[in-house]
């Protein structure tokens, strides 16, 4: 008789020896990646999980819970999605170059690559530029990583480390100057040869182009570093001064795999006010009302940031990597739900 197979529940002995090669790798990244830092002069931190503003992402969807505090009044709080807001808040305290091995929370996200709680490592350094902060990650993963990686599929060889801006990576894989078309999403239809699809807007259209055409080149042979994003697509980010259509910004792919973003971070206050209150707009008109404005985070910009650069990377893809798992449920102890 035909049927099909119950996977095992993760706490069945048979279902974590499955793990544990993947687990073993886990641990050793985590002490060499520690190792790393504090070799380097990082201080390791620690900030809150529930806060009373989990970021302004707009299509980010985060987990909601309370305080009850002894007297009985209650307050709203959120898991976070990224604890940037706090260790910016960190640096402006005067905490000099710092790193985090975080948890964190992203709601309705679910697939081989994503889990709704993950890992982040995110590191951040005064006086760092774009250029400076990839030779770093570069030199953190040749540290941490065999010189030859596979993983779904994909061999990446770490010896060189491709760079490409997104305009660059359009024009080679797309066949089209994506920053001609300025913000209009009609003009971007046109210059892609493609129709606009109903209800897409200019960020759509663009994360189509980017998820069809371009993606699929980078991170294979060689890491890719995808630099110079344009401007809309980096509220926390730097305007090139160069060049103000595009944002300091980069994403590393591995093995095909998004690992990693990073800015050169804002520090004009008044700009990433601007820039937060155009995303809550936006993110209000999808989900509806949510959690108030930052000000404690816009306080400490307006106090004075130091100028410094700063990355989130997936440690659970990057375990992943390491290890050769196919799932990311693989390389966890326990998945969020119990669910493999």
């Amino acid at each position: 008789m035909g049927g099909c197979i119950m996977p095992l529940p993760p706490w069945h002995p048979e279902s974590l020896a499955a793990r544990q090669p993947f687990l073993r790798r886990r641990g050793l990244l985590v002490r060499a990646t520690r190792a790393f830092f504090e070799a380097r002069g990082y201080t390791e931190v620690e900030t809150p999980y529930g806060v009373p503003a989990p970021g302004e992402e707009v299509h980010l969807r985060a987990f909601r819970t309370e305080r009850v505090e002894p007297e009985g009044r209650v307050q709203p709080l959120w898991l976070h999605t990224s604890p940037e807001f706090a260790m910016k808040r960190l640096l402006v305290a005067g905490a000099g170059p710092i790193f985090q091995l975080a948890r964190v929370w992203r709601n309705g996200e679910a697939s081989a690559l994503h889990a709704p709680e993950f890992t982040m490592l995110e590191w951040y350094r005064p006086g760092a530029t774009l250029s400076s902060l990839m030779h770093e990650t570069e030199t953190y993963l040749r540290a941490v990583l065999p010189p030859t990686v596979h993983c779904r599929g994909v061999t990446t060889d770490l010896g060189h480390f491709e760079r490409i801006t997104v305009a660059e990576a359009f024009s080679a894989f797309a066949g089209f100057d994506l920053l001609s078309a300025g913000e209009d999403p009609q003009a971007l239809a046109a210059t892609a040869g493609t129709r606009l699809r109903a209800s897409e807007d200019w960020e759509d259209l663009f994360f189509r182009l980017l998820l069809e055409r371009v993606e699929p080149n980078l991170g294979r042979t060689h890491p890719t570093f995808l630099t110079h994003w344009p401007a809309c697509q980096a509220a926390l980010a730097r305007r090139d001064p160069t060049d103000q259509r595009v944002a300091e910004r980069f994403e590393l792919f591995v093995c095909g795999i998004e690992l990693a973003n990073a800015f050169v971070e804002l520090t004009d206050a008044a700009e990433q006010r601007r820039r937060f209150e155009a995303d809550r707009a936006r993110r209000h008109a999808i989900t509806g009302p949510d959690w108030p404005l930052d000000e404690d985070f816009l306080a400490a910009l307006a106090y004075g940031m130091p100028e410094a650069a700063g990355i989130a990377l997936g440690f659970d893809r990057l375990t992943m990597i390491a290890s050769g798992a196919h799932r990311i449920e693989q390389v966890l102890w326990l998945a969020s739900g119990g669910k493999y």
